[in-house]
């Protein structure tokens, strides 16, 4: 990386436990740090992130949107959560979050050193997001942050507003497989075919470009709706102005309005106008 440029920033850190080395042996906690290592990186390419500096305990990675490094956050949190203890002792992630300047190779600038800053002041299990990266996250992500600030004295001294991430009720994360969360739901939106995963827990629809399912039509908010993959199933969020009309096979047609469905499929969907209209911008879902 030789350009300079403004990119999300995650920075994570696995903390160091002395007394699980000692009882588990340099070879076996080698080990176990390799393993927790993996998970992360597993979290960082579903979410489309570069790794782009790497130590055995740490790692720093970056996004084109802030969207993606929270989701990233958030699963990484999830993935470490559901790691089974060792001698006793749980393995634990500390990860900053940050939108600023990203410069060389390997990388660094401001955007860097600030992640790790956020990093070193989270405590284990925690995710710190800066001011920047959350006013850059669009209003399908932000539930993944807390509304509030938060404060202690290494926080003010970053000169920045600063945000928990992933520690919401109902935050959306990669969660571990089940036989209901081993489907996945696809969706076809004209040429293009789509997943909700276990690698794509969440899946923007709206009209603005940057959605995962760009809806052309105008009666469509920028901001549409989101699919999120739960653990009970696939939920549709509506956050439109108009409502989405979900028509399933054998079921009368129901428009959501600023609340939640379940996808139960095979159906379609309609972002803004009725799922019986012959449309382009129908969503064609069901469950694989």
């Amino acid at each position: 990386m030789s350009e300079r440029k403004n990119l999300c920033v995650l920075a994570a850190t696995i903390p160091s436990d002395a007394r699980l080395a000692e009882r588990l042996g340099a070879d076996e906690a080698a080990h176990a740090l390799d393993r927790c290592m993996r998970r992360l990186e597993r979290a960082i390419d579903g979410n489309g992130g570069d790794a782009v500096r790497h130590r055995p305990d740490a790692l720093i990675a970056t996004f084109e949107r802030c969207d993606a490094g929270a989701l990233a956050a958030c699963e990484m949190l999830e993935r470490m959560r559901n790691l089974p203890p060792l001698s006793g002792s749980r393995q634990t992630v500390c990860i900053g979050l940050h939108y600023g300047v990203v410069e060389g190779s390997p990388a660094q600038g401001e955007g860097v050193d600030t992640a790790q800053r956020l990093a070193t002041l989270a405590r284990p299990e925690q995710a710190l997001a800066s001011g920047p990266a959350i006013m850059l996250l669009t209003p399908a992500a932000r539930h993944a942050a807390m509304p509030q600030a938060i404060r202690s004295t290494g926080i003010d001294a970053l000169g920045m507003e600063v945000f928990t991430v992933g520690q919401r009720v109902g935050m959306v994360t990669s969660l571990p497989p089940t036989a209901r969360l081993s489907q996945r739901l696809r969706l076809r939106h004209q040429q293009d075919t789509i997943f909700v995963e276990e690698q794509r827990p969440v899946l923007l629809l709206g009209r603005e470009l940057g959605n995962d399912v760009v809806i052309m039509d105008p009666r469509a908010s920028r901001q549409h709706a989101r699919i999120e993959r739960r653990r009970e199933g696939f939920i549709l969020v509506d956050e439109s102005s108009n409502g989405t009309y979900v028509s399933t096979d054998g079921a009368k047609e129901t428009c959501v309005k600023h609340g939640e469905l379940p996808l139960l499929g095979p159906g379609r969907i309609g972002c803004g106008f009725s799922a019986g209209e012959i449309e382009r911008d129908l969503v064609f879902f069901d469950i694989v």
